[in-house]
């Protein structure tokens, strides 16, 4: 996401740039259609490809703040009020999240991803391997960073556990998501970094699964194939109704983000599927205790 420096909004801070950055390309996808633009006619008027412009509308690329102007130009926007909205708009959009400090470690695809994380109201998620990263203790995320960065320096080792662990302020700041989280048996039953670092994460899990905004259910082995055989996958919700829900399934060097109704209509039966499956969230607690026992 954006690393440019200036400043920004109160609540730029606190949602980070993505929010604004939807929401911008969102209306400017809008004004371009009711001013009956094409995206090739909007592009040579700043002087860049229609591709740049679906980019501008689709949230994921920086805009300037003069580009923007000249667009609303071209929309016949001439409202000082809506102008000057547009405008903020740009300014948070571009304003740093806490996560570009970590820019040199962390590929783009993922930082799109925090981005969306940190403005999300709601996060559901099917984690078939490891115990999602929110909840994840220090010495349980640095055995799953040593797992794809063997060759990593310690020191880059330290800063990828500490990015991992910066995010989980989220559930203990103001205005937490609402986290539901289902996870299969095998990712309680993988001894990640040993044994004695897999009790302390399931005493985690049981200890998060607690909070008022967080449900875990998990999918035991005894109920059989599920709907999400195929691989882990997040559905984020955003508190602007504006702004789609997207879906995102991480890959080896790579990430998928789908945002088409379809798309997400799919996932989310898939997860209500999953609920449905799993045990309930008292069972789960129970079952995550009989784990923790036997580990």
């Amino acid at each position: 996401m954006g690393q440019d420096r200036q400043g920004s909004e109160p609540h730029a801070d606190a949602i980070g740039p993505t929010v604004p950055r939807l929401l911008l390309g969102i209306q400017l996808h809008r004004l371009r259609e009711t001013a009956d633009v094409t995206s090739e006619q909007a592009g040579y008027e700043i002087r860049a490809s229609r591709s740049k412009i679906s980019r501008m509308e689709n949230g994921r690329v920086r805009v300037k703040a003069r580009d923007v102007a000249d667009l609303l130009t071209m929309y016949g926007i001439t409202d000082a009020k809506t102008r000057s909205g547009m405008l903020t708009l740009v300014q948070q959009a571009n304003a740093p999240g806490w996560w570009s400090k970590y820019g040199d470690i962390m590929a783009d695809w993922f930082e799109a991803y925090l981005g969306l994380e940190m403005a999300a109201t709601g996060i559901r998620s099917f984690e078939l391997q490891f115990v999602h990263g929110l909840f994840q203790t220090g010495d349980y995320a640095r055995a799953v960073t040593l797992l794809g960065h063997t060759a990593a320096p310690a020191d880059e080792i330290d800063r990828r556990v500490s990015l991992r662990l910066k995010r989980q302020e989220r559930l203990t700041g103001p205005e937490p998501p609402q986290v539901w989280s289902v996870l299969d048996e095998g990712a309680l039953r993988r001894p990640v970094g040993g044994r004695a670092v897999m009790r302390a994460q399931l005493s985690r899990l049981i200890e998060v699964a607690e909070l008022r905004h967080v449900t875990v259910q998990v999918v035991p082995f005894g109920r059989g194939g599920h709907a999400a055989a195929g691989g882990a996958f997040t559905v984020l919700r955003f508190g602007e109704p504006e702004v789609p829900d997207v879906v995102y399934i991480e890959q080896l060097t790579s990430a998928l983000y789908l945002d088409k109704r379809e798309d997400v209509d799919h996932y989310l039966e898939v997860m209500d599927h999953l609920s449905t499956d799993a045990l309930t969230p008292v069972e789960s607690a129970r079952f995550l205790t009989e784990v923790l026992r036997e580990m």
